[in-house]
Protein backbone atom coordinates (compact mmCIF):
# COMPACT_ATOMS: atom_id res chain seq x y z
CA UNK A 1 0.00 0.00 0.00
CA UNK A 2 1.26 3.46 -0.82
CA UNK A 3 1.66 5.68 2.25
CA UNK A 4 2.99 9.22 2.43
CA UNK A 5 5.10 10.05 5.49
CA UNK A 6 7.04 13.31 5.70
CA UNK A 7 6.04 14.15 2.11
CA UNK A 8 7.76 11.00 0.80
CA UNK A 9 5.82 8.08 -0.68
CA UNK A 10 6.48 4.60 0.70
CA UNK A 11 5.22 1.24 -0.52
CA UNK A 12 4.47 -0.56 2.72
CA UNK A 13 2.87 -3.89 3.49
CA UNK A 14 1.97 -5.35 6.85
CA UNK A 15 4.61 -8.07 6.44
CA UNK A 16 7.29 -5.46 5.62
CA UNK A 17 6.49 -3.55 8.80
CA UNK A 18 6.52 -6.75 10.88
CA UNK A 19 9.90 -7.70 9.41
CA UNK A 20 11.34 -4.21 10.02
CA UNK A 21 10.23 -4.15 13.65
CA UNK A 22 11.38 -7.69 14.40
CA UNK A 23 14.07 -7.58 17.08
CA UNK A 24 13.51 -3.89 17.87
CA UNK A 25 12.99 -3.26 21.58
CA UNK A 26 10.08 -0.90 22.29
CA UNK A 27 10.86 2.41 23.95
CA UNK A 28 8.79 3.92 26.74
CA UNK A 29 5.34 4.87 25.42
CA UNK A 30 4.45 8.44 26.33
CA UNK A 31 2.22 9.48 23.42
CA UNK A 32 0.53 7.84 20.43
CA UNK A 33 1.53 4.23 19.93
CA UNK A 34 1.14 1.24 17.61
CA UNK A 35 0.75 -2.41 18.58
CA UNK A 36 2.92 -4.57 16.33
CA UNK A 37 2.86 -8.24 17.14
CA UNK A 38 2.62 -8.45 20.91
CA UNK A 39 4.53 -5.25 21.57
CA UNK A 40 3.43 -1.64 21.82
CA UNK A 41 5.79 0.86 20.20
CA UNK A 42 5.73 4.67 20.20
CA UNK A 43 4.51 5.87 16.79
CA UNK A 44 7.65 7.96 16.27
CA UNK A 45 9.89 4.92 16.84
CA UNK A 46 7.92 2.90 14.27
CA UNK A 47 8.14 5.74 11.76
CA UNK A 48 11.87 6.08 12.25
CA UNK A 49 12.49 2.36 11.73
CA UNK A 50 10.28 1.88 8.67
CA UNK A 51 11.19 5.13 6.88
CA UNK A 52 14.83 5.46 8.04
CA UNK A 53 14.18 9.17 8.58
CA UNK A 54 14.79 11.38 11.57
CA UNK A 55 11.83 11.55 13.97
CA UNK A 56 11.68 15.32 13.59
CA UNK A 57 10.78 14.96 9.89
CA UNK A 58 7.29 13.52 10.45
CA UNK A 59 4.45 13.62 12.94
CA UNK A 60 3.18 10.67 14.94
CA UNK A 61 -0.22 11.24 13.31
CA UNK A 62 1.20 10.43 9.88
CA UNK A 63 2.56 7.13 11.19
CA UNK A 64 -0.67 6.29 13.02
CA UNK A 65 -2.73 6.90 9.86
CA UNK A 66 -0.43 4.70 7.78
CA UNK A 67 -0.33 1.89 10.36
CA UNK A 68 -4.12 2.00 10.79
CA UNK A 69 -4.57 1.62 7.04
CA UNK A 70 -2.26 -1.41 7.13
CA UNK A 71 -4.39 -3.01 9.85
CA UNK A 72 -2.33 -2.38 12.98
CA UNK A 73 -3.97 -1.34 16.25
CA UNK A 74 -3.13 2.25 17.16
CA UNK A 75 -3.59 3.97 20.51
CA UNK A 76 -3.98 7.69 21.20
CA UNK A 77 -2.65 7.82 24.75
CA UNK A 78 -0.56 5.52 26.92
CA UNK A 79 -2.51 3.42 29.35
CA UNK A 80 -2.97 5.20 32.62
CA UNK A 81 -1.09 3.73 35.54
CA UNK A 82 -3.49 3.17 38.43
CA UNK A 83 -2.65 5.19 41.52
CA UNK A 84 -3.25 3.62 44.91
CA UNK A 85 -5.88 5.52 46.87
CA UNK A 86 -4.96 6.45 50.43
CA UNK A 87 -6.56 4.38 53.17
CA UNK A 88 -9.13 5.80 55.56
CA UNK A 89 -6.47 5.98 58.28
CA UNK A 90 -4.09 7.95 56.05
CA UNK A 91 -6.87 10.35 55.00
CA UNK A 92 -7.98 10.96 58.61
CA UNK A 93 -4.39 11.47 59.75
CA UNK A 94 -3.73 13.97 56.97
CA UNK A 95 -6.94 15.88 57.80
CA UNK A 96 -5.92 16.11 61.46
CA UNK A 97 -2.47 17.38 60.52
CA UNK A 98 -0.67 14.25 61.63
CA UNK A 99 2.02 12.32 59.89
CA UNK A 100 0.72 9.89 57.30
CA UNK A 101 1.37 6.31 58.33
CA UNK A 102 1.99 3.69 55.69
CA UNK A 103 -0.33 0.69 56.01
CA UNK A 104 1.20 -2.57 57.24
CA UNK A 105 1.47 -5.26 54.66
Amino acid sequence: MRCVIARYPFELTKSDVLASMKGVAPELVTAESVTIGRRRYPAKQVGEVITRQDRRDFSSGEVVRAMSRLGFTCHEHPEAVPVAAPSALQTASALLGGVAVAPKV
